[in-house]
């Protein structure tokens, strides 16, 4: 029979994590193609319990999941736009419409509901200027209630990270 996960949480609900756990968050960040045993080594525990931490922090959510990040320029999608979106109506159906048509385009990275003038943030990441343009004008401003699009170009990546846990 298989022994069950333990999960530690405080008394808010959330999931207790501690210093081991962190540094295996830590180095599965830079690299999560780290072997349990890689990670062991590192962080002075033996593989077992490294590999169930791993597994009790994948089953609680705490690792989402592992991803390779590429180099956007590399992977023709050197145009990164930041749109900033308002809807014409605000209510709980049109936000929903919306953010169902988002999630379908994939040139749009990230999408967050936003406080301020405007009702979302999205990141856009396209070919070109020809390709964001189409983007713009045949997708984004199709979507239903659409109200103002306002986009900025990025220049330059000064700092890009997904990493939340530090050593």
């Amino acid at each position: 029979m298989a022994k069950a996960l333990k999960t530690e949480k405080s008394a808010t609900g959330e999931i207790v994590l501690d210093s081991k756990d962190l540094s295996i968050l830590h180095l599965l960040q830079q690299n999560a193609r780290m072997t349990v045993k890689e990670i062991a080594d590192t962080i002075h525990l033996s593989t077992t319990p490294v590999h169930e931490r791993i597994k009790r922090m994948e089953a609680n959510g705490v690792i989402k999941q592992y991803a390779t990040l590429l180099d956007h320029t590399k992977v023709k999608k050197s145009l990164i736009a930041i749109c900033y979106v308002s809807l014409k109506e605000h209510n709980k159906t049109a936000g929903t419409k919306f953010v169902k048509a988002i999630q379908q385009m994939p040139d749009v990275v990230e999408c967050y509901t936003i406080s301020g003038e405007f009702d979302f943030m999205l990141k856009v990441m396209c070919e070109d200027m020809n390709a964001y343009h189409d983007f713009h004008v045949n997708k984004l401003s199709q979507i239903e209630n659409m109200g103002h699009v306002q986009s900025i170009f990025v220049m330059g990546v000064i700092k890009q990270t997904h990493q939340l846990v530090y050593a």
